[in-house]
């Protein structure tokens, strides 16, 4: 059975004006969601500020060995290590490690099938696509759908028995506190825990499956031959995160924790790995608030510009009907839809600005008219004089 596949589609000049109609429809409805999109940003943005700001302003540390009643309900920092009496466990494959988390990854060895396209305009408007779909033999962590191949006979693929899950302890202890899911799911920090050959005897007497079973490469084998991997196999490899020191700011709530409500708006709980000051978490999640409102940004202006693509799509596909004079069009278009993007874009972030921060729009832009009117002064002042000079 040949691993390629190529398929030509031909589409006239009128069909494809048709098209480009619909992706008008599309275009304005993402142009609106954009800027929908981007004014809740800002929103977003002030608010999560205007929280941690209040929250950084009350937190209080408190040692993690004493549970004090008077700082119920309080925003509190505590720094401690963490203990617990249970094991994460992998019942199915009898892996046991001592941690907070035990995080398995499955990979089948399977089919993947690949396209690349070559598009050629034709004279009068009509384009030729030539797509020629290969298939290769990948791990992946989750299922391919052979079934929608081009050519799926001699490319199917098994279904996927096992999956990647983790495995959580239910409870621990923070010094006298007690850590519950919401607070355990949130410690990172996760390392490779290799399988030995020795770990064989406990997976083989756990394992209940008809697959072959062994160890290869610090991971367990599903298959005849490792070496030599066959459609269908799995390899599996687990991480741990393991019981060691973390800080967290959160509402105190008798003996354990939860989320702090703050006037702003924002619900407030931070976990770190280590031992970290409070004012420290406070300054990562101001840092990476910033770094959020940006990355929304620069991804609503290019959909905006994607959505403004698609309004003049038929201006370029009309021009097609000449092929080189479709090409220039676009090159036009394209730049207008930058421009359109940037505009309106900026131009809704600066409404938002106005919307959810009046008092600080109002002062940059006394401030910036402060400043022109200063340098229009000094200018003319140094003006005067040269004047006065006599010819």
């Amino acid at each position: 059975m040949s691993d390629s596949y190529t398929e030509v589609t031909r589409r006239s000049w009128f069909s494809r004006i048709r098209s480009s109609f619909g992706g008008i429809v599309f275009g304005i409805l993402l142009v609106l969601f954009m800027i929908v999109a981007l004014f809740w940003n800002e929103g977003r943005a002030v608010q999560t500020a205007r929280s941690l700001a209040e929250g950084a302003g009350i937190v209080v540390s408190v040692p993690a060995e004493l549970i004090d009643a008077a700082n119920e309900g309080e925003l509190v920092h505590v720094t401690g290590p963490v203990t617990t009496e249970e094991n994460p466990a992998d019942l199915a494959f009898g892996i046991t490690a001592e941690g907070v988390r035990l995080e398995r990854a499955v990979e089948m060895y399977q089919w993947k099938q690949n396209a690349s396209s070559e598009t050629k305009k034709e004279l009068g408007g009509g384009e030729e696509t030539v797509t020629t779909y290969t298939y290769e033999r990948a791990w992946s962590s989750q299922p391919i759908d052979s079934a929608s191949f081009k050519q799926p006979d001699g490319h199917r693929n098994p279904p996927m028995r096992y999956r990647s899950e983790d495995f959580q302890v239910n409870a621990a202890k923070l010094g006298a506190f007690d850590l519950d899911g919401q607070v355990l799911s949130r410690i990172g920090g996760a390392r490779d825990v290799p399988i030995t050959p020795g770990l064989l005897p406990s997976i083989r007497g756990s394992f209940t499956g008809p697959e072959p079973i062994g160890v290869a490469d610090g991971r367990i084998y599903l298959g005849a031959n490792p070496s030599s991997p066959a459609i269908g196999d799995y390899r599996i490899a687990y991480a741990l995160v393991p019981l060691g020191t973390i800080s967290l700011v959160a509402r105190q709530t008798g003996s354990t924790f939860a989320p702090y409500q703050t006037e702003a708006g924002d619900r407030l709980l931070m976990v770190e790995s280590g031992a970290v000051p409070a004012d420290q978490m406070f300054a990562d999640a101001i840092s990476g608030n910033k770094v959020l409102t940006w990355v929304l940004r620069a991804v609503g202006l290019m959909l905006l510009m994607v959505g403004f693509s698609l309004m003049m799509g038929p201006i370029g596909v009309i021009a097609d009907v000449i092929p080189f004079l479709g090409n220039i069009v676009r090159m036009g278009t394209g730049a207008l839809a930058f421009v359109l993007a940037v505009v309106v874009g900026t131009a809704t972030i600066a409404v938002a600005w106005f919307w959810y921060r009046p008092l600080l729009s109002i002062a940059l832009i006394v401030g910036g008219l402060a400043i022109t009117w200063l340098v229009g002064y000094l200018g003319k002042r140094r003006q005067a004089p040269a004047d006065a000079k006599p010819a």
